[in-house]
C-alpha cells in the first residue's frame, strides 16, 4: 500500500522528535530571516543548527548553505566533521559526495554545503547564490562581516532564505545582544538554551559542567546556564545572586494596567489590570489587605531610555512586583498611580534628576502617599519637604551599599530575572565607580536601591483592612470583572469595593 503524503510528514515529524532535543522543535519550522541561538556549553543549539541546515538542503533542492566561523583553520575540527557524523548517523543513504580537501558537500538534488572562514575574505568574494548562512560561534565577528554575510543573502530562491547565529553569550556589550535581545526586531527569533536542555548529554559531561557551580560560579552562569557575561568586577554577590537565578519562578501574572480618562486628562478612574504576555508588569506576589508596600522608581535619562519600578513588601522586604517599559513620562506616571492603588496605597518614591514631571502628576492627580526628601535652601539654611528622590554624590553611594548589604544578606528575597541580571552585571569601572557594564542597564537596580532606601518612610506592621463600602456595579464593570483574569478580578473588587444587587446579574 503507497504511503500518504500526510503519513510521510508523521513519520519525518516523528524521526526528528525521536533525535531532537523538545525545546529546538519549533525552530524547525521557524522561517524568520534571523534564527538566533544564544546557549551555555552542552546545550545542544549548534547540533540543532547543523541538523537543520541537512534538513533543508536534503529535502529542498538547489539550495547552497554557507558554514562560517571567524577563523577558517577552526572549521574543519568543528562543523565540518560534526556535519559528516550528523550525516552518517541520520542520512545514511543520502547519496552525499563529500570533497574533503575543499571542505564541501553535494547532495544528488543539486544542494550544496560551503565552509569559509570570516578571516579569508579572497575566497568569500568567490562564493555567490547563497541562501543559507551558519555562523557558528557567532560572538567572534564584528557587527561588519555579519552585515557582509547578510548582503550576500539576497538570491532568488523558491524557499525561505535564513541565517543561523549560534554562540556563547560571552559579555552584555557584544553587538548582538543590542542587536537582537535589547531592541525588538521583527525579522529575528532568539533562542535561550542551556545544557539542561539536552537530554543527549552524558552523565559525565552534565556533571562535569554541574561541578563549575562550586568551583567556578561566574563561569557556570555564563558558559553553562548561557547568561550573558561581563568583564570587570561585580559590586553584588556574584555567587548568591548566580544560585538565586536558577531558583527563579515565572511571574503570577504578567501584564499591564488600563483606566477611564476624567475630563480634565489629569485625573484617572476605574483602573483595571489587563493581562498581556508581553506586558512591562511582572506581579510575582499578589497584594494583600493591610499589607505596607513601597516602590522605588528609575525615570530613563542619561542615556537609559527604561522607564522602571520596584515593589517591595515593606514587612518583608521581599520584592513582589516590577514595572519596566519604555513609556513616556505621561504613562510610566499613570501606570505607577495604578500600581500603588493596586498595592495598597504603596508608599512612591519617584528619582528626580532629569525630570521632575511624573512626581508632579502624581501629585496633581491625588495620588495620597509620595516619598518626601528633605532639601536644604542654599539662600536661608533652612529645611524644605519636596516629593521625589534625588540621586547625587551624596545618596547614590549610600543607597548602592545599603542595596549590596541587603543582596548580600536576603538574596532569596529577589523574584525577578531582569533585576537580578541587572544585578550580575553592575561592576566597578577602571576608577572603581559602580555602575553598569558597557552595553547593560542599570535601571531595575537603582529603582530597587531607591525603593529600599524609602522604606522607612512607609509603616513596616500590617494594618487592620477597613472593609470597602459595598456599591452598584455597572453592566460595563461586570462586562469587565467578568473577562478579567484572577488578579484583575481581585484587583477590581478591591478598587470598586463588593458590588451591590449580585442577583441581579446573575452573580449570586
Amino acid at each position: 500500500m503507497a504511503v500518504s503524503e500526510q503519513e510521510q510528514v508523521l513519520a519525518w515529524w516523528q524521526q526528528l522528535r525521536e533525535s531532537s532535543n523538545s525545546c529546538f522543535l519549533p525552530l524547525y519550522l521557524d522561517e524568520h530571516r534571523y534564527l538566533v541561538l544564544c546557549g551555555g556549553g552542552g546545550s545542544g543549539k549548534s547540533i540543532f543548527a547543523g541538523r537543520k541546515v541537512l534538513e533543508r538542503v536534503i529535502h529542498e533542492p538547489g539550495h547552497r548553505w554557507l558554514v562560517c566561523r571567524k577563523v577558517a583553520r577552526s572549521l574543519r575540527e568543528s562543523c565540518f566533521q560534526q556535519l559528516l557524523g550528523q550525516l552518517e548517523t541520520h542520512y545514511p543513504r543520502c547519496g552525499v559526495q563529500v570533497l574533503k580537501s575543499e571542505m564541501l558537500l553535494r547532495f544528488p538534488n543539486g544542494s550544496e554545503v560551503l565552509f569559509a572562514g570570516l578571516d579569508n575574505t579572497e575566497k568569500l568574494k568567490s562564493i555567490y547564490d547563497i541562501t543559507g548562512i551558519w555562523v557558528e560561534e557567532a560572538s567572534e565577528i564584528s557587527e561588519g562581516d555579519f552585515n557582509q554575510l547578510d548582503i550576500r543573502l539576497r538570491t532568488r530562491s523558491p524557499y525561505y532564505l535564513q541565517m543561523i547565529l549560534s554562540f556563547n553569550p560571552v559579555s552584555v556589550s557584544h553587538w548582538l545582544k543590542k542587536r537582537f535581545f535589547d531592541r525588538d526586531e521583527p525579522r529575528a527569533r532568539t533562542h535561550r538554551s542551556s545544557y539542561r536542555d539536552n537530554r543527549f548529554l552524558s552523565p559525565e559531561a552534565a556533571e562535569t559542567l554541574e561541578g563549575f557551580r562550586e568551583t567556578d560560579p561566574y563561569y557556570y552562569t555564563v558558559y553553562c546556564l548561557g547568561q550573558w557575561g561581563v568583564t570587570g568586577r561585580t559590586v553584588f554577590d556574584a555567587v548568591k545572586l548566580g544560585a538565586r537565578l536558577q531558583e527563579l519562578e515565572p511571574p503570577l501574572a504578567r501584564g499591564l494596567f488600563e483606566w477611564s480618562p476624567e475630563a480634565d486628562e489629569v485625573h484617572i478612574r476605574d483602573c483595571r489590570w489587563t493581562e498581556e504576555a508581553e506586558g512591562p508588569v511582572r506581579i510575582y506576589a499578589m497584594p494583600e489587605p493591610g499589607r505596607p508596600y513601597v516602590i522605588g522608581a528609575d525615570t530613563a535619562g542619561d542615556g537609559s531610555d527604561w522607564f522602571v519600578a520596584q515593589v517591595l513588601d515593606n514587612i518583608s522586604g521581599a520584592q513582589v512586583c516590577t514595572l519596566r517599559s519604555h513609556y513616556d513620562e505621561d504613562s510610566f506616571a499613570r501606570q505607577l498611580y495604578c500600581l500603588g492603588r493596586f498595592y495598597g496605597d504603596a508608599l512612591i518614591g519617584v528619582e528626580v534628576n532629569f525630570s521632575t514631571y511624573p512626581v508632579k502628576l502624581l501629585e496633581l492627580m491625588g495620588y495620597p502617599r509620595l516619598y518626601v526628601r528633605e532639601v536644604e535652601d542654599n539662600y536661608t539654611g533652612a529645611l524644605r519637604r519636596s516629593f521625589g528622590f534625588r540621586t547625587d554624590r551624596v545618596t547614590r553611594p549610600l543607597i548602592l551599599g545599603e542595596l549590596v548589604r541587603w543582596v548580600r544578606e536576603h538574596p532569596e528575597l529577589l523574584r525577578d530575572e531582569e533585576t537580578v541580571q541587572e544585578l550580575l552585571t553592575f561592576v566597578r569601572s577602571e576608577r572603581l565607580r559602580p555602575e553598569a557594564a558597557p552595553g547593560a542597564h542599570d535601571d531595575c537596580v537603582m529603582a530597587l536601591a531607591i525603593a529600599l532606601h524609602i522604606r522607612p518612610q512607609q509603616s513596616m506592621e500590617l494594618r487592620p483592612a477597613a472593609a470597602p463600602s459595598a456599591r452598584l456595579w455597572t453592566e460595563d464593570m461586570w462586562e469587565d470583572y467578568r473577562s478579567a483574569d484572577a488578579a484583575g478580578k481581585a484587583y477590581m473588587y478591591r478598587s470598586w469595593g463588593p458590588p451591590k444587587g449580585l442577583e441581579r446579574f446573575g452573580e449570586a
